[in-house]
């Protein structure tokens, strides 16, 4: 990637070197770490950095003297010149990081606004399948910055982009979605076709039915039997539009095993029936 200097997979540089990384748009990397690694930079960098702890634990001092202590899961991003003073945390055998040296475009702005435990430092922390996502598109972004395609760069920026969207989503300053909530909606996404009523949905994730439900409203502004029902006919209006298979056929594939009940909750949706609906621009 033109403009990039040597030394892609450290983020950093220990306190003698002071090497600071030159960025056009995106640099990412892994780091793996002992526990005597540490990275020491008094003016920052003119970038962003985005830090996501895979395993083991780190320690970031802030210019205000503060220190705070991360662990996997925990989201650091460090504004441009801010203090850069990080380090495999005292007592830990290691630290595993999957990370991003950035210059963000103008609409990733909103994402930017965290948490800021210490100055110009943001934290957020997300567990289970949000964790796993952020790794892996920060793993995609570094993956794709070294890689030959014609439009590497532009793979590279669209996985931080991901990885950024995953982090806003546990972010406290905005509308932070609960984890299990969203392997609810994977789960909903994955097995339309099949019975996914409260039971079975609050099973996925280890809950009661009364506890989703009120995670559902807390954090979609629906009941759990709303949204599949929104889904399946967002889903049944695109093979109508897609498609020629008869309304019965794409019922079932949505999930109706009744088709007249299928048609009346469609009509309710779309204001029409399912044949009107396909059949609307030969009216026009």
């Amino acid at each position: 990637m033109e403009g990039l200097v040597h030394n892609m997979e450290d983020p950093g540089a220990d306190r003698a070197t002071g090497f600071v990384p030159v960025v056009t748009r995106v640099l990412g990397g892994h780091l793996d770490e002992g526990p005597e690694y540490a990275t020491f930079r008094r003016r920052g960098t003119t970038d962003w950095l985005l830090i996501h702890t895979v395993s083991g634990a780190g320690r970031f001092e802030g210019a205000d003297g503060g220190a705070m202590r991360v662990g996997p899961g925990d989201a650091v991003l460090l504004r441009p010149r801010s203090l850069h003073d990080y380090a495999t945390a005292p007592g830990s055998p290691g630290w595993e990081i999957v990370f991003s040296h950035f210059h963000p475009r103008p609409e990733w702005l909103p994402l930017l606004g965290w948490p800021q435990p210490l100055p110009g430092v943001g934290r957020v922390t997300a567990d289970g399948e949000v964790h796993r996502r952020i790794v892996a598109a920060l793993h995609r972004c570094a993956r794709a910055g070294r890689g030959g395609l014609a439009r590497a760069e532009l793979f590279a920026v669209n996985a931080l982009e991901e990885a950024l969207l995953w982090c806003d989503t546990q972010n406290g300053l905005g509308a932070r979605t609960d984890e299990r909530v969203l392997r609810v909606l994977d789960h909903v996404d994955a097995h339309l076709p099949e019975p996914l009523d409260v039971a079975r949905l609050a099973e996925v994730v280890h809950l009661s039915t009364s506890r989703l439900t009120r995670l559902f409203r807390e954090h979609l502004g629906t009941s759990p039997q709303r949204y599949v029902e929104q889904q399946r006919l967002i889903r049944a209006k695109q093979l109508l539009d897609l498609t020629r298979r008869p309304v019965a056929v794409i019922a079932r594939e949505v999930g109706w095993s009744d088709p007249l009940y299928f048609s009346q909750r469609f009509a309710r949706f779309a204001g029409q029936s399912p044949t009107a609906y396909r059949n609307r621009d030969q009216a026009n």
